[in-house]
């Protein structure tokens, strides 16, 4: 599956809802988001129009490795 080309920081922030995630704090147009499965994990987001490819990428590669599954089935989960 394609990365979204047009998915906003705060579109990503309610995707990962679905795994646990959840708004701890925002600074200016930045989004830390905390999830306390599988142990605790940070992220912080960018609440940026669309969000830039590489700049996604990171952050799923940090959701999929804290979560142990491929890109694949995170992408699958998250958008499919």
């Amino acid at each position: 599956m394609r990365l979204p080309r047009d998915l906003s920081g705060s579109d990503l922030a309610h995707a990962l809802r679905k795994l646990g995630y959840s708004v701890t704090r925002q600074t200016g147009s930045h989004l830390r988001l905390t999830t306390y499965e599988l142990g605790e994990q940070h992220l912080t987001i960018p609440l940026h129009t669309p969000l830039r490819i590489g700049t996604l990428s990171a952050i799923l590669y940090d959701v999929s490795t804290h979560f142990k599954v491929s890109r694949e089935q995170l992408l699958q989960n998250l958008f499919g």
